[in-house]
This record gives structure tokens, C-alpha cells and sequence, in this order.
């Protein structure tokens, strides 16, 4: 058997399964190729290591990277992905760490990207096309358990500031007048069954008032019907009455025109009247005897004769 043939073979099988291994390694024909995506959480990542999984939907497409804080914030974490390439990864997915089980390793699951979402890119200044994050369901929890803790504590202050030692003192005195106040009320029940009677014996009589009350009511509802009925009948009256004045202005305004100028005549004629009798009244009185011997001539004054001569 030749020894160094066999040896020579088995180092030939070595170095070529090495070199296999380096070559695949290196980037072969059998690694599949990857695409790199950006991710910045605002939350702690305790529990995510690198070459964490990354999964689609349940599905396993990645990997974490890289982890590292951010620079410019610490408060931030930038996470780097290494995703397969051909992975259908949208402008509207998302990126959420969880915990696989209870044994609290953390990894990243992307969700989301609808059929008309465009292709994530990548935009300045990042290099990588940058993956939107969502709160986890931890640190909702903690936020939650925050805020409920919080309110908790504003209520228990509250409370003590509501059970103070004057508060505490003043409800002492009000169970206190709550309790004389129950004593005198069973020390009169009996008046307070009274009054209760009493007062549905009221309400009783009450509802047969309110009975009686019915017929009255229609007889008021009927007694109205008849004063509108009057109203109206008063109404057409004076209406009536307001046609009658008017023709009686018409014909005082026609009398009027057709008498007014004879009495005007007339007045004028008992004003020459009334004239000419004080005229015959002042020449009576002047000369009463003139009514029997009727008027007798004036004398003709001294040089007033026709047939006088001139004076010498």
C-alpha cells in the first residue's frame, strides 16, 4: 500500500473542503444575496444581540447587523438589517421588536407593506433606506403601567387629603347628627305613617277634584265659544254701524251744499231787517209823534228859501 499516495489524497480532500468553505464564505453562488436597511428605535433593545433574526410576518428574511447609539441622540438606538434581497419591503412597513417565548431573546418583525406601497428608498442623509418603528408591546405596557401608577399615586394623595384629621373630625360629627337624626324618626313613626296616610288620603281627594273639575271646565270651555261668538257678533255690528255713519256723512255733506247758500240769503236779508228796524226805532225814539203825522219837512234855514231875496 503506498502510504503517501493515500496522504497526498487526504491533504488534496483537506485543502479543497477549505477552500470550499472560504469560497462560500467569501460570497459563492450558494449565499444569498442581502440588501441593507436602516431602523432607529426610540426604546431600550435589551435582550437584542447582533445576528438577532429578522422576520417578515413570522417569516425569517434577515438579520441584525449592527447595533449601535445614536451619535447625535443617545436616547436613540440605529439598527442595521441585513434583509434578503427580493424581500418586499414598502414606505409603509414596520418595524417591532418582541421576545421569542419565555426565554426573553428579543428579535425584530417587520409587518405592513400593502400591494400599492412603493418601494422603500433610500433618501439623505442616511445611506440606508430607513424602516419606520412602532412602540413594542413592553413599552406600551410600560407606558400604560406609568400612567396608571401615576393616576394611583394622585389618588392615594387624595385619599389621605381627603382623610385628614378635620375631615375626619367633621364626618365623626355627621354620623354622629345622622344617628340623632334616626332616633328621632323612629321615636315618630307613628306622626310619619300618619302624614302618609294623610297625604294619600289628599292626593285621593285630589283626583276627585281634578274629576269634578271636568264638567266645569267644559262648561268654561263652552261659555268661551259663545263670548268669541258675541265678539264676532260685535264685530259685523260695528262694522255695520261704522257703513251707516258713513252714508249719513255723505247726505249731511250733500244737505249742507244744497242748504248752505239759502241760509247764508236768509241771513242776509234778517241782517237788512234788523237794520232797518233800528233805524224806525231810533227815529221813533227821536220822534214818537212822527208815527202818527208821518215825517214832516225841515224848515228851510235862514237864506235857504227859493224865493227870499239877498240880504241888504
Amino acid at each position: 500500500m503506498n502510504y503517501a499516495l493515500v496522504g497526498a489524497f487526504v491533504l488534496l480532500l483537506a485543502i479543497t473542503l477549505i477552500a470550499g468553505v472560504l469560497w462560500i464564505a467569501s460570497g459563492g453562488t450558494l449565499q444569498k444575496k442581502v440588501d441593507r436597511y436602516l431602523a432607529i428605535e426610540e426604546e431600550s433593545v435589551a435582550g437584542l444581540n447582533l445576528n438577532a433574526p429578522v422576520k417578515y410576518n413570522g417569516v425569517e428574511v434577515g438579520k441584525v447587523s449592527d447595533i449601535h447609539l445614536d451619535p447625535a441622540n443617545p436616547d436613540r438606538v440605529r439598527l442595521i438589517f441585513e434583509i434578503e434581497r427580493g424581500t418586499p419591503i414598502k414606505a409603509d412597513t414596520l418595524a417591532v421588536l418582541k421576545t421569542q417565548g419565555l426565554t426573553g431573546i428579543a428579535y425584530v418583525e417587520l409587518s405592513g407593506g400593502s400591494p400599492g406601497a412603493l418601494p422603500l428608498q433610500a433618501s439623505a442623509p442616511e445611506s440606508y433606506p430607513v424602516i419606520r418603528t412602532k412602540p413594542s408591546l413592553s413599552a406600551r405596557l410600560e407606558n400604560v403601567l406609568t400612567n396608571v401608577l401615576a393616576k394611583l399615586d394622585r389618588t392615594s394623595s387624595n385619599i389621605d387629603a381627603l382623610l385628614s384629621e378635620d375631615n375626619r373630625a367633621a364626618l365623626k360629627s355627621t354620623l354622629a347628627d345622622l344617628a340623632i337624626l334616626s332616633h328621632a324618626v323612629a321615636a315618630r313613626k307613628g306622626a310619619i305613617d300618619s302624614g302618609i296616610v294623610n297625604a294619600a288620603r289628599a292626593a285621593d281627594n285630589s283626583a276627585r277634584a281634578s274629576a269634578d273639575l271636568g264638567p266645569a271646565i267644559a262648561k268654561i270651555g263652552r261659555a268661551a265659544d259663545s263670548v268669541n261668538s258675541m265678539g264676532s257678533n260685535l264685530s259685523a255690528a260695528g262694522s255695520d254701524t261704522a257703513k251707516s255713519l258713513t252714508a249719513l256723512s255723505a247726505d249731511a255733506q250733500r244737505y249742507a251744499a244744497d242748504t248752505l247758500p239759502e241760509i247764508q240769503r236768509l241771513l242776509g236779508e234778517l241782517n237788512d231787517l234788523s237794520n232797518s228796524l233800528r233805524r224806525l226805532s231810533e227815529q221813533t225814539a227821536r220822534d214818537p209823534a212822527g208815527l202818527l203825522r208821518g215825517r214832516r219837512p225841515v224848515p228851510d234855514g235862514p237864506g235857504e228859501s227859493p224865493t227870499a231875496g239877498p240880504m241888504p
